[in-house]
């Protein structure tokens, strides 16, 4: 794996196309690194090591009617339980949003979530939720809405660039590192 400074030379995805295109018009600097598709934190290890990042667990998750949506990002090793989110949001029974959903409101693929995929998502349907852990990191690690690069840039410039520009607003939660 190697080190890359920016978007590739040549033409991708178009959903990971716009990920970089949006980061550039942000004035973002971030560092990638392509790879075979991940499917866990444990493929991500790799990918970590060469950008020098603690890349995050994004879950996207919905109420039980499916009418409300939330993009969580929590450190890749802390342990995570629907009922424990649901009750810091003040929302009852959170489970996982359906493939079909993920590919609607944030043009990706299960295995790909990203907070990348906000830049497609101007209805302010999803909100966006970030663990307190997440934060305190100097860099933020994800996948470009591909599962076959990772990205890693400022975790500065991802609240103070990204989500303006996306038009989105943060919620922070603690979650527990021990969860029964």
């Amino acid at each position: 794996m190697e080190l890359h400074y920016g978007a590739p030379a040549e033409q991708r995805a178009e959903n990971e196309q716009a990920a970089y295109d949006f980061l550039n018009r942000c004035g973002i600097p971030f560092t990638r690194v392509d790879h075979p598709a991940v499917h866990t934190m444990e493929d991500c290890l790799a990918a970590d090591a060469v950008l020098q990042v603690e890349m995050c667990k994004n879950l996207f998750l919905c109420n039980s009617q499916r009418t409300k949506f939330y993009l969580l990002l929590l450190p890749g090793d802390k342990p995570f339980k629907t009922k424990v989110l649901s009750k810091a949001l003040g929302v009852s029974r959170l489970s996982f949003a359906p493939a079909e959903k993920i590919e609607e409101l944030l043009h990706i693929s299960p295995g790909a979530v990203s907070p990348m995929g906000l830049v497609f998502e101007s209805a302010r349907d999803v909100t966006l939720v970030m663990d307190k852990d997440v934060k305190k990191l100097p860099l933020l690690g994800c996948h470009p809405c591909v599962n076959t690069s990772s990205i890693a840039f400022s975790m500065a410039d991802f609240l103070e660039k990204f989500l303006p520009a996306a038009g989105h607003q943060i919620s922070f939660v603690s979650l527990p590192w021990e969860v029964e």
